[in-house]
């Protein structure tokens, strides 16, 4: 089949896990057209702005924020700024001229998609939790397409607009072989002869896994003779946990503000512990990992223990709860460690619910929308 050439905004953003999976909408796009035009709509002053353009693509940011939870004088302005991102969005379309509009999330998804549909121009949402986030509920209700990653999604959407794709992962992400394996221990130094844990907290680190490594390391590492840590704290958290391991011996920790190579930390780990936000739920899948997930707490409609418990009902992976983390974290990683027969069913189960096409089912809606002829 050949792809017409296409013109794409794509808009949304706030954290990896809506950047990503838009990123690899975008590359599917150029993919199977190269002369498809793409432009990114973002939040000012958001990751995105940085992630897009570092990317190859071209971003344009609207002056959108999001609602406070605590009440400050910031959420006053909420409504002017949206009134400013809707009459900057409507530019920015009639402008590019776009033959659809997709939205992942994020602030600026919702004013982007909003003047689309006024405007005339069809709409795609990619919806990447098992609880849907507020902007894709609002926007969802005009889209011609509504893309998600979990079953069940017609309480938030019309059912009969609904396609179920998984969420678009890094290309990268794989089931290890011992090839890829060995190489994954070399890069990060680790020895073979060891078991090894991945803890990563997303891409802004996490407090809650962080102050767990510290008190496991501060006891002495209990239960981790034989073992090896890479240990992912996030750049907001990377001067205090430089100067806490300045301070203590823990010669099998490897860590690091940010993952370079997601998936070579992937192929080192025999257990991941990892928060359950929608993008790392779709990756540990398709990477075939034993997790245990530990929900933050403080996201919208808790959503991230969603994610989590929708493959522990199948038994593809543990759960603790962000207040359980620092005292039972990391004695039950160690734990599992030992149950190589239990981690052996743990990845399979996880691995049979692997979407890995995601990017291309959701270009081929976009087609499907729009027809392929023009």
């Amino acid at each position: 089949m050949e792809y017409r050439k296409l013109r794409v905004i794509i808009s949304g953003g706030g954290t990896g896990g809506h950047i990503f999976p838009a990123l690899s909408i975008a590359n599917k796009l150029k993919e199977v057209n190269p002369e498809t035009e793409i432009l990114f709509v973002g939040a000012e002053g958001r990751m995105e702005m940085e992630k897009v353009p570092a990317a190859g693509y071209e971003i344009k940011g609207l002056p959108v924020a999001g609602l406070q939870r605590k009440l400050t004088l910031s959420n006053f302005a909420l409504p002017f700024k949206l009134f400013k991102s809707v009459a900057k969005a409507r530019r920015i379309i009639k402008e590019f001229k776009p033959d659809i509009a997709i939205g992942v999330g994020g602030y600026a998804s919702a004013p982007l998609l909003w003047a689309a549909g006024r405007l005339g121009i069809p709409t795609l949402i990619q919806e990447q939790n098992g609880y849907a986030g507020l902007t894709n509920k609002i926007v969802g209700k005009k889209a011609k397409r509504i893309c998600v990653a979990y079953e069940n999604m017609e309480r938030f959407f019309p059912a009969d607009r609904i396609v179920l794709t998984g969420n678009p992962i890094r290309s990268e992400i794989v089931p290890a072989t011992k090839q890829m394996k060995a190489e994954a221990l070399e890069f990060y130094g680790l020895d073979p002869d060891k078991k090894h844990i991945f803890i990563v907290g997303g891409s802004l680190g996490s407090g809650t896994l962080n102050n767990a490594m510290k008190k496991w390391i501060s006891a002495g590492c209990p239960g981790g003779e034989g073992i090896e840590v890479i240990w992912q704290c996030g750049k907001y958290y990377k001067k205090s946990v430089d100067e806490f391991m300045q301070g203590v011996s823990a010669p099998g920790v490897w860590y690091s503000d940010f993952i370079q190579r997601m998936d070579l930390a992937y192929a080192a780990a025999d257990v991941v512990i990892s928060r359950s936000g929608a993008s790392s739920v779709s990756e540990l899948c398709a990477a075939n990992k034993a997790v245990i997930f530990v929900p933050s707490p403080n996201v919208a409609e808790d959503h991230q223990t969603h994610n989590a418990m929708a493959l522990v009902r199948k038994y593809a992976a543990m759960i603790i709860t962000d207040a359980e983390a620092p005292e039972r974290l990391m004695s039950t990683a160690c734990s599992l460690l030992d149950e190589p027969e239990r981690i052996a069913l743990l990845e399979k189960n996880i691995g049979a619910l692997a979407k890995t096409n995601a990017a291309m089912e959701i270009v081929d809606e976009v087609y499907s929308v729009i027809g392929n002829t023009k």
